[in-house]
């Protein structure tokens, strides 16, 4: 395993293993509006929401490595301490791309990369009316984690109207996942166009999993069965009972007296079906 010291890597090395692993990202395409009223746009993938009462986004500019510069959306909040965070989905990729060019301070990123310029509700800086989600945001705070290339400022967003396409809503109000299209941000020009990744675990919320440990020995040292396979299995609350198996024996004669690893290999392909009850009713058996 590599082990790195972050103290003795250069920080543009440090950059890309961060940027890299920490992924896929959610996209920031952050609209800003300095005191002379000029517009900016760019898009900022340190970012994510970090509560709900209030209602907070953070995203972070990173100095310049080359210089240690800020960029110009980093300026414009501390002089307007309001911003707009659009989503960005896969109809808007390339543009967004295009929008973090950097052009000078007086050069409009709405026009530059083709996108519509919004007039928002509350705050000074415009929307982009082709992202299908807007937040409307007040500054609360801007942290600096420090003065040299490669710092972050964190900025604090406290949302103060939102806006969502019906476009991507279902017929009960609720975001339709598929519908929104997102993508998200990786290392390098790598991307990720979220719909085509999506996969199901019900998460043990209300429920109490058995555990790994609770699961028999036989089972948990398989040379067959993953990780992930035993999360599955110790998700359940309980274990089906003794009824239960001799049925599923009888309708499925073919597991009967077969041999310990193709029992495990028959319940790996039951959980690859997201079929737990009868995974363990095979190995139960």
């Amino acid at each position: 395993m590599l082990t790195i010291n972050p103290k003795n890597t250069e920080v543009s090395k440090l950059y890309s293993y961060l940027s890299s692993v920490v992924s896929p990202r959610p996209i920031a395409l952050a609209s800003s509006i300095s005191k002379n009223g000029n517009p900016n746009l760019s898009p900022f993938s340190f970012f994510n929401v970090f509560s709900a009462n209030p209602p907070i986004l953070i995203f972070s500019p990173l100095r310049r490595m080359r210089d240690a510069s800020t960029k110009h959306t980093l300026e414009n909040v501390k002089e307007i301490k309001e911003v707009v965070i659009n989503i960005v989905n896969f109809d808007m990729i390339q543009q967004t791309s295009l929008s973090s060019t950097e052009y000078g301070q007086s050069i409009n990123e709405f026009e530059k990369a083709g996108f519509t310029m919004l007039k928002s509700d509350k705050v000074k800086p415009f929307r982009v009316a082709e992202s299908p989600v807007q937040f409307e945001c007040k500054v609360n705070d801007i942290i600096s984690l420090g003065d040299q290339g490669g710092a972050g400022n964190l900025i604090i967003c406290e949302i103060v109207s939102l806006h969502i396409s019906k476009d991507v809503l279902d017929k009960n109000k609720e975001i339709d996942q598929v519908k929104l299209d997102l993508v998200a941000r990786a290392g390098g020009n790598f991307y990720s166009r979220i719909k085509d990744t999506f996969f199901e675990i019900p998460k043990p919320l209300r429920s109490l999993g058995i555990g790994v440990d609770a699961l028999p020995n036989f089972i948990k040292n398989s040379s067959v069965l993953t990780g992930n396979d035993l999360g599955m299995l110790a998700n359940v609350e309980v274990f089906p009972d003794q009824i239960s198996v001799d049925k599923f024996m009888a309708d499925n004669p073919k597991f009967i007296g077969i041999k310990l690893n193709e029992k495990h290999k028959f319940a790996k392909a039951f959980l690859e079906n997201n079929d737990v009850k009868n995974a363990l009713k095979v190995l139960l058996s």
